[in-house]
């Protein structure tokens, strides 16, 4: 599937999504889902919507919630990597729950070790060994609600969301009117 302009909506509304439920007040901060939006949006939308949807995300919700700060940069710049990565992975993949688990695995142990394993010490100045300490409950979190989402929600964003017709910008009443599908 390529890029073009009737899959904005899709992407907008997969955004706003990501961000509400982030915004959500008392929630765990690594049940979130992000990763299970980006993977299917980078394999339908390719390497630079890969990226910006979580650059993006981490940027302007570390600005709504006013917790900007050097570890902004490193997160968004981390998780956009990792939308680099999956537009990658899912080139040649079938979109199932399987291959979606699998690259949530990897790309939460690679995303938690990089920022986990250096915002601590290089900013503020924590050991190593108390970082490692503190991101093993953190990971092993995070990697749990990343696996969840990936089996469950990712699969169901892109057949109900990205493969839908109905569900694009220049028949957007076709979602409110059945007798259109």
């Amino acid at each position: 599937m390529k890029t073009n302009q009737k899959n904005y909506l899709k992407y907008i509304v997969g955004f706003i999504s990501c961000l509400l439920i982030r915004l959500i007040p008392f929630r765990p901060p690594n049940i979130e889902p992000i990763l299970a939006t980006q993977m299917p949006f980078s394999k339908a939308f390719g390497k630079f919507a890969g990226f910006s949807f979580a650059f993006i995300s981490m940027i302007l919700y570390d600005i709504i919630t006013g917790h900007v700060g050097v570890w902004t940069w490193i997160t968004a710049l981390s998780y956009g990597l990792l939308g680099l990565w999956s537009a990658f992975y899912f080139q040649n993949k079938e979109s199932n729950a399987w291959n979606y688990a699998k690259f949530a695995i990897m790309g939460t142990i690679a995303y938690d070790a990089v920022t986990g394993l250096t915002i601590g010490p290089l900013f503020f100045h924590q050991s190593f060994e108390v970082s490692l300490v503190g991101q093993i409950p953190f990971t092993l979190a995070h990697l749990l609600g990343n696996l969840i989402f990936a089996i469950m929600l990712s699969p169901v964003i892109y057949r109900y969301v990205i493969l839908n017709k109905k569900f694009e910008n220049f028949s957007i009443i076709n979602i409110f009117n059945p007798q259109k599908a």
